[in-house]
């Protein structure tokens, strides 16, 4: 590559570094900076529902992604400022060979030949976690029905049904085949307090325990369980 060109694409390499330092340094002096509770008035958003947040979560992370973007860029922009130190500029980092100019006119930046950055990124793939092999799927570790018919103990899912009695952020549309607020978590319709339908029937006629039985028939009648 000749001297003038080599001495052209610096300069449109220096002029991109101050762009992008500029851009990084704006987005983050216009709120990424500030905790998110200082823009919503809110003390902690893990009272609230999540649409009462969706657009001031969307736009912090909309800011962030811009930002990380950039900062990506930023640092092509300098691996090839320095090739041009090293006197490799223009030469693809992975075979070596010389790099089209039709690509640098286009992207100043690019440090490998097309065949080159077309091989990278098919291969270019994130390995899954190791941990995902022993933990997949989620929680089903603790739900015991599943595996021990027997199992009568407090698990997993009994703890989820007592947290989602209080409610969450699906409603009867989310959830195939519920009708109501009530149902919307696992085995929603399963007594409370017994193992078996006979442990509901009490030992004396009118005692709590009859009262609370018809109550809960009463229900089951109404909702159609």
């Amino acid at each position: 590559m000749r001297p003038e060109q080599v001495t052209k694409f610096k300069l449109q390499l220096e002029a991109k570094k101050r762009d992008l330092v500029h851009t990084i340094l704006q987005l983050e002096d216009n709120g990424l900076r500030a905790a998110l509770s200082n823009t919503t008035g809110e003390l902690s958003a893990y009272d609230n529902h999540p649409a009462d947040l969706g657009s001031e979560t969307f736009e912090r992370g909309k800011d962030l992604g811009l930002r990380d973007n950039e900062r990506v860029l930023l640092r092509s922009v300098e691996h090839a400022l320095d090739k041009i130190h090293q006197g490799t500029y223009g030469r693809c980092d992975s075979c070596g060979a010389e790099i089209a100019n039709e690509r640098l006119e286009a992207l100043p930046w690019a440090t490998q030949c097309k065949e080159c950055q077309a091989e990278s990124e098919q291969i270019d793939v994130t390995p899954r976690p190791l941990e995902e092999e022993s933990l997949a799927p989620p929680f089903h570790r603790s739900f015991l029905d599943s595996d021990r018919v027997d199992s009568v103990g407090y698990d997993g899912e009994d703890a989820w049904q007592d947290v989602a009695r209080y409610g969450s952020s699906d409603t009867p549309q989310d959830i195939p085949g519920t009708y109501d607020y009530k149902a919307l978590f696992l085995n929603s319709n399963e007594h409370q307090g017994i193992v078996d339908l006979a442990d509901a029937i009490p030992n004396e006629p009118g005692s709590t325990s009859n009262h609370a039985r018809k109550r809960r028939q009463k229900e089951d009648k109404e909702t159609g369980r």
